[in-house]
């Protein structure tokens, strides 16, 4: 099987992407990170999927912390700190660290599509969550409601039948010091994000040179 390197592209997250480890893959292709270029083709293993968790080498940058990198790989301080046999959380430009490596579960590839509701006069959870055939549950959950208390005119996600596959691709790129970033979280989605920060979706994906509406979990978004 091969894959096409594509822009934001790392070996970690290609590695993430088919269930191998970055060892497997780089001694197979014989590239590192330092190498890896847009367009090359590498062969993934074919036992791809079935790689039990492993650990891939990190050289720590400026501004990085153990909190930071722990956020970016889907891990945990503790986890890094173990790995590494540290016994504080001190970090220095250069350092090579492991970092754990943690293969994403095929349900947690996919995301949920969404369609907005306007709140309306008579509406409840349960009657919208009946005509929509959701649970309650998955409404406050999608919405992150502290109540079942619904005013009018309150906008609510709506999921669908549709589902967005997520590329696990986490392309380390230079943010400038004048723009503010965000970490993508699971059930993010452009829409949700451009909303919550007040622009569009299509000014979102100008920003950050997206061509899909396809989002990785740990992808950080210029705003």
């Amino acid at each position: 099987m091969n894959y096409v390197v594509k822009a934001g592209d790392t070996l970690w997250g290609i590695s993430n992407q088919f269930g191998v480890s970055v060892t497997e893959l780089s001694e197979l292709n014989d590239v590192n990170a330092a190498t890896l270029k847009i367009g090359q083709v590498l062969k993934i293993p074919t036992n791809s999927g079935t790689n039990p968790d492993n650990m891939f080498m990190y050289t720590v940058k400026k501004g990085d912390t153990l909190w930071s990198i722990a956020r970016v790989y889907g891990t945990s301080v503790e986890e890094i700190k173990k790995l590494n046999y540290f016994t504080n959380n001190d970090l220095y430009i250069g350092q090579v660290i492991r970092i754990p490596e943690i293969y994403t579960k095929e349900e947690d590839m996919y995301v949920p599509q969404f369609i907005n509701y306007t709140v309306k006069k008579g509406d409840t959870l349960y009657s919208i969550a009946k005509k929509y055939n959701l649970s309650v549950d998955t409404l406050i959950s999608d919405n992150a409601l502290k109540t079942n208390t619904l005013s009018i005119g309150k906008n609510l996600k709506i999921r669908t039948d549709n589902v967005e596959v997520i590329e696990e691709c986490f392309g380390e790129e230079y943010i400038p010091k004048n723009s503010k970033t965000y970490i993508v979280k699971k059930g993010d989605s452009l829409y949700s994000i451009a909303k919550a920060y007040n622009t569009t979706v299509e000014g979102l994906k100008e920003k950050n040179n997206l061509t899909t509406n396809n989002l990785s979990i740990g992808q950080v978004l210029k705003i």
